[in-house]
């Protein structure tokens, strides 16, 4: 998000010397688009360019194959095995050459992680961590995104025994705001579903980690890497700037309501390339009286539409097996709506009870083998009454 923070010590002017504790500190810009776009300043006690080893890391990028049959799909993310930290055990579901979404249950600490391919959007679907970084300490828990920049080091600290459920959305471009939403200058407009307020930075401390050879993980497009660090990264005294890992509870995000059924865009959050992601929330049902209060039919000519079934009762969907932690993909050649009988059930409630999260893409999705096997065989055939 683009809006000014500052943290920890600095000095007046930048690119000048700072000395904190008589120690001339180590600038680092970390920026967009080359030097044109987004940047924050980070001071470091040490180079963060201190590499004393570095060696390959046998992780495997996940293959996508193409959805033909072309195939609505019901994932059952429950029967995703249960992984261990939230970087190296993701499952990866469904992806294209923009965007590649998943799940994680994580358990322990994250090792230290860089991914230098594109921004990370992380929803968490239960549980609570501290996402920390060179920027600080970042707490989350569930029902929080948090957008992670590219090229950020950070890790997953868990907390508590019972571990955290993550949707993961990693991209290949930058994740922001929608320019829909904000004024010329930046700022988010009157009338936008969140304003400033309801977006939560690092902690206001600076976040000192004391250690000597400490590993990186780096995934960058060729493949995984491992960079020993000659000190600990977290060594940032103060930093200042625009880039940095955020967070916003899809509980501050404000439904936008109509007299007649609204499209899904007003329900857009966030915007990558080659791809939107929209929050549905609990909200007012349309209210003229002839009003017919779920989704129409439609077809995504344009797009790929998933969605993640967060919290709630799924009233168009009900009767088709989807509940808390299904994700359902509809692919473009397919017309889909509400399931049979979603129109009736509406007409005797006043407002929606769901919580979802759906991610459009504009380019075909592809499955894992991981999503595959946790495919409902049934769900293609559910608007007919089963087969």
């Amino acid at each position: 998000m683009t809006y000014y923070r500052t943290v920890g010590a600095i000095p007046r002017k930048r690119h000048t010397l700072h000395r904190v504790d008589g120690q001339v500190c180590v600038e680092e810009l970390v920026g967009e688009e080359g030097f044109s776009g987004p940047s924050s300043l980070l001071y470091h006690r040490h180079s963060p360019s201190a590499i004393v080893a570095i060696e390959s890391v046998d992780i495997d990028e996940p293959v996508f194959g193409p959805n033909l049959p072309v195939t609505p799909h019901h994932l059952r993310t429950g029967d995703v095995p249960a992984g261990d930290d939230a970087v190296t055990a993701r499952t990866a579901l469904l992806g294209n050459e923009d965007v590649e979404i998943g799940v994680a249950t994580a358990t322990r600490t994250s090792p230290l992680y860089r991914d230098a391919v594109g921004d990370q959007l992380v929803y968490v679907q239960s549980g609570s961590a501290v996402l920390e970084s060179v920027f600080g300490r970042l707490p989350v828990r569930d029902g929080d995104y948090v957008v992670i920049p590219t090229g950020i080091t950070h890790r997953w600290v868990i907390e508590g025994d019972s571990g955290v459920e993550l949707l993961v959305v990693r991209s290949r471009s930058h994740i922001g705001v929608p320019r829909k939403y904000l004024t010329p200058t930046g700022q988010l407009a009157e009338g936008a579903p969140f304003s400033e307020r309801d977006l939560r930075g690092p902690e206001p401390e600076p976040l000192l980690v004391e250690g000597a050879d400490v590993d990186v993980l780096v995934r960058a497009r060729a493949g995984w890497s491992r960079h020993v660090h000659r000190d600990h990264p977290f060594d940032v005294v103060g930093w200042d700037g625009c880039v940095y890992p955020w967070a916003l509870s899809i509980h501050d995000f404000e439904p936008i309501v109509g007299r007649i059924h609204q499209p899904p865009p007003v329900h857009q959050t966030f915007a990558g390339d080659g791809f939107v992601v929209c929050s549905f929330v609990p909200r007012l049902f349309d209210f003229d009286p002839h009003a017919v209060k779920v989704p129409y039919h439609h077809a995504n000519v344009d797009s790929d539409e998933v969605l993640y079934y967060s919290a709630g009762d799924f009233m168009s969907r009900s009767g088709s097996g989807i509940g808390v932690g299904s994700i359902s993909l509809h692919p473009a050649g397919f017309t889909h709506g509400p399931q049979p009988g979603s129109r009736e059930r509406s007409e005797e409630q006043a407002e929606t009870a769901e919580v979802a999260v759906m991610v459009d893409t504009f380019r075909p999705l592809g499955l894992s083998d991981a999503a595959r096997a946790i495919s409902d065989p049934d769900y293609p055939w559910s608007w007919a009454g089963g087969r």
